[in-house]
């Protein structure tokens, strides 16, 4: 099988949760070995047949409609995943989360820590960095389709969450339509009504929910700073703008 829908991102927005929550449906076939397969991003060089076999065989379907999926909150931010996508799934469906992006950098920086890819303790620091840290990156992975950048991939905190940015690029390649934004406060706080429309827009029948849970989470003992937090709230004010003609109204951490 390959996937009929895809959870695209974005990172530290709550893509385990969700992705545990479908992954429980009887109509719903999960990757045979991970959450997420990372083909379009980092592995494209591998070639189709080797990301076909990450998925259960097709023989499944004799049981009835079942959709096989994954989550690589990567591809969203990727700036070749989303080409790749549209050539090599016709009609997928994607699912993309969104987070207050200040809070996602935080936790994005305490999951870098965490995993070993990032090595400046210091959030603010981090984000000093970035734009060094990150420059020609994006020309790099455009112009070298396999080139991998550990930087654009691990330390992206402020860049990733420029989330309209990114829905931009899939808008001419999906539509509207095939393309569903979930604010994770609303998900988080409303597991149920949300889980509900993305059964909704993969035209999957409600059989019961799942338990919902927060999966993955990062607590830091220490908190931002309150001057860093404003300073960061305001230079997203602008981009978390855009994102209401894809959640037909303010984002959660606007309200």
């Amino acid at each position: 099988m390959l996937p009929s829908f895809l959870i695209v991102g974005a990172q530290r927005c709550g893509t385990t949760s969700l992705y545990r929550a479908l992954a429980r449906h009887p109509l719903v076939a999960k990757p045979v070995l991970r959450k997420g397969v990372h083909y379009f991003d980092v592995a494209y060089g591998r070639g189709l047949p080797w990301y076909r076999a990450h998925f259960p065989m097709a023989a499944r379907r004799e049981r009835g409609r079942v959709l096989a999926f994954e989550a690589s909150p990567y591809y969203l931010f990727h700036p070749l995943a989303p080409a790749r996508i549209a050539r090599d799934l016709p009609g997928v469906r994607l699912i993309a989360l969104v987070r207050d992006p200040v809070e996602r950098a935080f936790s994005a920086h305490a999951h870098e820590l965490a995993r070993g890819f990032e090595t400046e303790p210091s959030f603010e620091r981090a984000v000093e960095l970035e734009e060094q840290r990150l420059a020609g990156a994006e020309e790099r992975l455009r112009g070298h389709p396999g080139h991998v950048s550990h930087a654009h991939r691990h330390h992206g905190y402020l860049a990733r969450g420029r989330y309209a940015e990114q829905l931009a690029r899939l808008d001419p390649l999906f539509g509207r339509e095939r393309v569903l934004v979930l604010d994770s406060g609303d998900f988080f706080r409303h597991p149920e009504a949300e889980y509900g429309r993305v059964l909704e827009f993969l035209g999957l029948p409600r059989l019961g929910d799942p338990p919902f849970g927060v999966h993955n989470a990062r607590h830091r003992p220490e908190g931002m700073p309150r001057r860093l937090r404003e300073r960061l709230a305001d230079r997203f004010a602008p981009m978390d703008a855009l994102l209401e003609p894809w959640l037909g109204g303010p984002p959660s951490w606007r309200r």
